[in-house]
C-alpha cells in the first residue's frame, strides 16, 4: 500500500469511526427518548405540564460551592471513580450539599439537554420543598441511603428517572452531602437497582472516611473491625481522640454502633467510657502488632472488636503543621509584600500538588502564565513538561490537531510522520491553556473529554491515548459572562475553576517600587524617576513595567535611571472593567452589524479593531469568518 492509499484509508476509517460514534449517540439518545414517552405514557402524565428542574444561576452556586470547597477537593476522586465504573450503564453521578444543590457532577455530555431537563446537571436543586418526594431530597430528610424509582417520583417532570442515593455525614455526625447515580429512565425493576445501592453506599463511605481523615490528622486515629484481616484496608469504625483520650470526631458507622445506652453523644466521650481498658493501654494496638493480637470489647455490648491506633503527627511536626503552609521559592518569588498578592500565593502554595485544575484570572499582562509557572516549578511535576498554549493565536482549522496531535495524513496538510499534539506533550507535567476563553465550543467539549477521561484522541486515531496532566487555564475575559452568553461551556468551566486565583492589577499593588528595584538589580532610579514611575497606572502591568524598565536601563549612562531615561509613558484614560469578547456581549440580533461599523470607523484595521473590543486578532478573526465579512480591498 503506498502513501496515497495509506492516506486515503486512514480518511475512510476516520470517517467510518466518526460516523459509528454519532449512529452510537443517537441510537442511544433514540432508546431514551422512547423509554421516556413509553413512562410518560404508561403513567398518563401531560407532557406539556411537566416543568424543567431548578437550576441554580452560576453566582448562586458558587457561593455553596464555596462553603464546602476543601471537602469537594477531597470528594472529586472518589466521584471520577464512582462514574468510570457506573458510566457504561447510562447513568449520571452528582454530589450535592446537605441543601440539595448539586455541586459537582460526572455524565455524558452526549444527552446534556435532557439531563439539565431532568435536573440532572450541575446547580440543581433536589430539596424537596422544589423537587417533592426524590432520591436527594428523601435522603437528606430521613439520612438513609435508598432508591426512588420511576413514580416513586411526586413531581411528574422526574418520574421517567431512577435515581440512587447515600448520604455522607461530617465527623459529628452532621450530614454534609448526599452521593447520587441516576439514569434519564429505566424498563428494569425498583430491585433492578439494589447493586447500584451498594455501590454508592461504599463510594459515600470511602468518601466520608477521605474527609475524616484528613480533618483529623492530627489525632489519635482508631480504626476497628469486627474482622482482623480487614482491619488495616477496610475498617467499618473510624474515631478521633484527642491526647487526653476524649472523642472529636467519629465517621457515621461508628456513631451509630457506638450509641450511648441512655442516647449521650459519642463526641467528648473518654476512650475508658467506651471500652473496657484505659487510655494509657492505647499504645499496645498500633500497626507493629498482628491485627489479630489488637483485640478489645465494647462497654455494654458482645461483639468483639479489633483495633488499630494510629498517634497523631510529632510534637515538632504538629507545630509546623499548625504554621501556614511554607511557600516554594518560585511562589515567593512572584512578590515583593503586596498583601491581596501574597493571599493568593498562600493559596496556591496549598494547591501545588494537587490534581485540581488551576483558573488564573486578571487583566493582561499581571503575570499569569509566570505564575502558572511558578506553580509548576513549585510542585513535584517540576521535573516533567510545562506546556503553554495561547488558545488566542491558534487558527481554529488546526487548534484540534496542535492540542490532541495527529496521524499521518490524517487530513490535507497533516504532517508526514503526524503529530504528537501539546497535550500529549505535556504527560506527567502542567498544561497551560492561556486565554481559554477564546477556545471554540466545538473544542472545549473535547478537552472536557480530556480532563474528565485522562485520555486524548489524536485527529485520525482509533484508539485513545492516557495523560496525566495537571491543567491550569488563564484568562483575561470574565468566563462568567461567556457562560451566561452561551460562548463557553459551563461544565468546563466548572471542572477549569477548581480553585479560583485572582491576580491583583499592578496599579493596586502595595509593592510597586520593591518590585521595580528587583527588575533593576544593579541599576538605580533618581527620585525624580521612581515618582514618574510610581505615578503611572500601568495599563500593561507588568508587561508594560518590564518594557519601560528596559528600555531605561538600555539608554541610560552608567548605573543609574533619571527622568530622561523613561520611555514615554502613556495613559489610556480612565481603566474600563475587563472588555468581554464580541462574540459574547453582542446580542445575536445586530451584533454583525455593530462588528462590521467598528471596522469602517477603524479603516478595517483588524489590529486596532481587536483592540478597540477587548479580543484577541483571532477571535476577531473567527468573527469575521461567522459574519461573512470580508476587508474591501479583498473583497472580489
Amino acid at each position: 500500500m503506498n502513501a496515497s492509499q495509506h492516506q486515503h484509508m486512514t480518511r475512510v476509517m476516520q470517517v467510518a469511526e466518526n460516523g459509528l460514534r454519532a449512529s452510537a449517540a443517537a441510537s442511544r439518545e433514540a432508546i431514551i427518548r422512547e423509554s421516556w414517552h413509553r413512562c410518560v405514557h404508561e403513567h398518563r402524565l401531560d407532557p406539556t405540564r411537566m416543568q424543567e428542574a431548578v437550576i441554580l444561576p452560576q453566582a448562586r452556586l458558587r457561593e455553596h460551592q464555596d462553603q464546602m470547597e476543601a471537602f469537594l477537593h477531597i470528594a472529586r476522586h472518589g466521584l471520577e471513580s464512582l462514574y468510570s465504573k457506573v458510566a457504561g450503564l447510562g447513568y449520571v453521578v452528582l454530589l450535592t450539599d446537605a441543601r440539595g444543590v448539586t455541586v459537582d457532577f460526572l455524565g455524558d455530555l452526549v444527552f446534556e439537554p435532557s439531563l439539565r431537563r431532568a435536573g440532572l446537571y450541575l446547580g440543581a436543586d433536589w430539596s424537596e420543598p422544589h423537587a417533592g418526594t426524590c432520591g436527594v431530597g428523601t435522603c437528606i430528610s430521613t439520612g438513609q441511603a435508598l432508591t426512588v424509582h420511576l413514580d416513586d417520583h411526586f413531581d411528574a417532570t422526574h418520574i421517567p428517572l431512577t435515581c440512587t442515593t447515600a448520604p455522607i455525614f461530617d465527623s459529628r455526625g452532621q450530614l454534609s452531602a448526599v452521593l447520587d447515580i441516576s439514569q434519564l429512565s429505566s424498563q428494569q425493576p425498583k430491585d433492578s437497582q439494589h447493586l447500584a445501592l451498594q455501590l454508592v453506599q461504599m463510594f459515600a463511605r470511602d468518601i466520608e472516611n477521605a474527609a475524616f481523615l484528613h480533618q483529623h490528622r492530627r489525632d489519635w486515629i482508631l480504626r476497628l473491625s469486627a474482622a482482623p484481616q480487614f482491619l488495616d484496608v477496610q475498617p467499618e469504625l473510624m474515631l478521633a481522640l484527642d491526647g487526653n483520650g476524649r472523642v472529636t470526631g467519629h465517621n457515621r458507622r461508628a456513631q451509630l454502633a457506638l450509641k450511648h445506652p441512655q442516647g449521650q453523644a459519642l463526641l467528648g466521650q473518654r476512650f475508658e467510657d467506651l471500652f473496657d481498658l484505659p487510655f494509657s493501654r492505647i499504645g499496645d494496638f498500633v500497626q507493629a502488632r498482628p491485627s489479630d493480637q489488637r483485640a478489645l470489647m465494647p462497654r455494654g455490648q458482645r461483639q468483639l472488636l479489633f483495633l488499630s491506633a494510629t498517634p497523631p503527627t510529632t510534637r515538632l511536626a504538629v507545630v509546623h503543621a499548625t504554621q501556614a503552609t511554607p511557600v516554594p521559592g518560585p511562589l515567593a518569588a512572584l512578590s515583593a509584600g503586596d498583601p491581596a498578592l501574597q493571599r493568593q500565593i498562600d493559596r496556591a502554595a496549598r494547591l501545588v500538588n494537587s490534581p485540581i485544575s488551576l483558573l488564573v484570572t486578571g487583566e493582561t499582562g499581571v503575570g499569569k502564565e509566570y505564575f502558572a509557572k511558578a506553580v509548576h516549578a513549585s510542585s513535584e511535576r517540576r521535573h516533567r513538561p510545562f506546556v503553554a498554549v495561547n488558545c488566542a493565536a491558534i487558527p481554529e482549522s488546526l487548534i484540534e490537531s496542535e492540542l490532541f496531535g495527529h496521524l499521518p495524513g490524517s487530513f490535507s496538510g497533516a504532517a508526514p510522520k503526524g503529530k504528537r499534539g501539546l497535550i500529549p506533550e505535556a504527560d506527567g507535567g502542567t498544561l497551560f491553556l492561556d486565554e481559554i476563553g477564546d477556545m471554540p465550543l466545538a473544542l472545549q467539549a473535547r478537552l472536557l473529554r480530556v480532563l474528565s477521561e485522562h485520555e486524548v484522541l489524536p485527529v485520525g486515531a482509533l484508539k485513545p491515548v492516557p495523560v496525566n496532566v495537571r491543567v491550569i487555564a488563564a484568562t483575561h475575559a470574565p468566563l462568567e459572562t461567556l457562560v451566561r452568553a452561551g460562548r463557553f461551556r459551563d461544565d468546563l468551566y466548572y471542572r477549569l475553576n477548581g480553585a479560583h486565583i485572582s491576580l491583583p492589577p499592578l496599579r493596586e499593588r502595595a509593592d510597586l517600587g520593591a518590585m521595580m528595584d528587583r527588575m533593576l538589580r544593579d541599576k538605580t532610579l533618581s527620585p525624580a524617576a521612581r515618582a514618574r514611575l510610581l505615578a503611572h497606572p500601568w495599563p500593561g502591568n507588568l508587561r508594560e513595567l518590564r518594557n519601560a524598565l528596559d528600555f531605561a536601563a538600555s539608554v541610560c549612562e552608567g548605573d543609574h535611571i533619571t527622568v530622561d531615561d523613561l520611555p514615554e509613558l502613556r495613559a489610556l484614560g480612565a481603566l474600563p472593567p475587563a472588555r468581554v469578547p464580541v462574540e459574547a456581549s453582542a446580542p445575536e440580533g445586530g451584533s454583525d452589524e455593530s462588528l462590521r461599523d467598528t471596522l469602517n470607523r477603524l479603516h478595517w484595521n483588524v489590529s486596532a479593531a481587536a483592540r478597540s473590543l477587548g479580543v484577541s486578532r483571532m477571535t476577531l478573526y473567527r468573527r469575521m469568518k461567522r459574519a461573512g465579512l470580508v476587508a474591501p480591498n479583498r473583497a472580489g
